[in-house]
């Protein structure tokens, strides 16, 4: 055997696939069902050619759907040049298991063009946008009822607002069609706190996590998030949201971030607003002075820490650096940040896991609102909100009212009348929906595991509550 060899780590795919069999063995699964469970239904290949700077250039894209035991499936769409058939395959799956685990009617998939948005204006990635759209669409692979995509990685808004555009055009006569793709600008049909949705649910997610003893003693961990020190691997819409959040709002230090030029750290806590400021400006987070710059990215990930949260590409804890996390903690805000492997590693030094289909599923829940708003065509709060104001406004009168009465000689106060007195809108709601969503979910996952001594960790106890409610579809439909 040679030494020197390259460690080889196993791909995207056979992680996920590892890991669900892993929870799938502990499960009394019918003949057959653990493999129809896991297997992608389909995969669409398609090589489209666009007429750009003078020349046709083709593109290659991938929509993958994993399970169809509900209807429509979910997933976004991501740009990028390592986009292969076998990632997305393996994004469709953790989709599949995630829409699941949060308890939403949705099966899996995902999406991507193979390139880098970076090479291409925007009025050139506009039209490969469209053109993308038009050929999912000639095979009902975007639709309200069958297939609804979102951002990823390298798409936002804009993308979705193209998209949208494009299937209406298409479909002229469909009065659902905004609710075609998710993740769409608010003057288009989305909904508020959608771009921030997922950071949002890293940060629920955790304050959940803080308010469970038994896990927070296993993790080794004590009190709330306020001082928490936290490493943050990305600095894309996930991790910013998620960082800016836990420092602003919940006390946390967010020690470093590294990104792909490099880490900076600093143990008093670093400016998330500022360094997000400075990479828009630079493209990177060298030159940023309000904390020690690093060249080695990956030399972050072994800082002394209390929570690490990975939220850039699959893969970035592996066999070879596994060994090295001194977090106790890791929130997988990334999708597939953890090798199979490393899992075992992590596990056995005690490391304490919060597994990727539970810890990013704010952005595909905040979609199904969004889906659920577009095709009931009104916003939510919009029939409510008043009817909320008068009533609590005649409480706060009521009660001001006894207390003149009787000299009981107290008011309410001013601070407290203007929150009570506003009635929820939009926003509000949104997030009360998504708080909520997280919270039954990590409880269910935490309950599971209590009551089953096989389940070694809060990944295997996801995936086991997400195979049984596919399982229970399947047999309602006689599968």
């Amino acid at each position: 055997m040679n030494d020197s060899a390259p460690l080889q780590h196993p791909s995207f795919r056979d992680s996920v696939d590892q890991m669900f069999t892993r929870a799938a063995r502990l499960l009394d699964l019918g003949p057959g069902l653990e493999e129809k469970i896991r297997v992608c239904n389909s995969t669409y290949v398609v090589r489209f050619g666009v007429r750009l700077r003078g020349r046709i250039h083709t593109f290659t894209g991938y929509r993958s759907v994993h399970s169809e035991h509900h209807e429509p499936v979910k997933g976004g769409i991501r740009y990028a040049p390592n986009v292969d058939q076998d990632e997305v395959e393996a994004l469709a799956a953790l989709m599949t298991y995630k829409c699941s685990l949060v308890d939403l009617p949705f099966g899996g998939a995902k999406g991507g063009l193979s390139l880098d948005p970076r090479d291409w204006s925007e009025d050139e990635l506009e039209k490969i946008t469209r053109r993308f759209t038009y050929e999912l669409s000639r095979r009902r692979l975007i639709s309200p009822s069958q297939n609804v995509p979102a951002p990823d990685m390298g798409t936002g808004e804009r993308e979705m607002a193209w998209m949208a555009d494009a299937y209406k055009r298409l479909h002229p006569e469909d009065i659902d069609a905004r609710a075609c793709v998710t993740g769409k600008p608010l003057g288009l049909g989305g909904i508020a706190g959608r771009v921030e949705a997922t950071g949002r649910g890293v940060q629920y997610a955790l304050r959940e996590l803080f308010r469970t003893p038994e896990v927070l003693a296993a993790a080794r961990l004590s009190g709330g998030l306020d001082g928490q020190r936290i490493v943050v691997q990305g600095l894309g819409n996930v991790g910013f949201h998620a960082a800016q959040f836990l420092s602003t709002e919940d006390g946390a230090r967010i020690i470093a971030v590294a990104e792909r030029d490099g880490a900076v750290i600093n143990p008093e806590g670093l400016n998330i607003a500022l360094l997000r400021e400075h990479l828009r400006e630079t493209g990177g987070v060298r030159g940023f002075d309000g904390g020690e710059y690093i060249a080695d990215s990956a030399a972050a990930l072994a800082l002394d820490c209390d929570i690490l949260i990975p939220a850039a590409m699959e893969g970035a804890i592996h066999a070879g650096n596994a060994g090295q996390i001194k977090a106790r903690l890791v929130m997988e805000a990334a999708n597939g940040p953890t090798t199979a492997e490393a899992d075992r590693i992590l596990r056995e030094r005690g490391v304490v896991i919060v597994p990727d289909l539970y810890a990013n599923a704010g952005g595909v829940t905040v979609s199904y609102f969004e889906w659920v708003k577009n095709l009931q065509q009104i916003s939510f709060g919009r029939l409510e909100r008043r009817l909320e104001e008068h009533r609590h406004q005649m409480l706060v009168e009521e009660l001001e009212r006894l207390s003149a009465d009787r000299d009981l000689g107290w008011t309410l106060s001013e601070g407290f009348k203007q929150k009570y007195l506003r009635g929820a809108g939009e926003l509000e709601l949104v997030r009360s929906g998504l708080d909520d969503t997280m919270r039954a979910a990590f409880q269910q996952m935490v309950t599971v595991r209590a009551n089953d001594s096989r389940i070694p960790d809060l990944r295997t106890a996801a995936y086991m509550v997400a195979i049984r409610r596919i399982a229970a579809s399947y047999d309602a439909l006689g599968l």
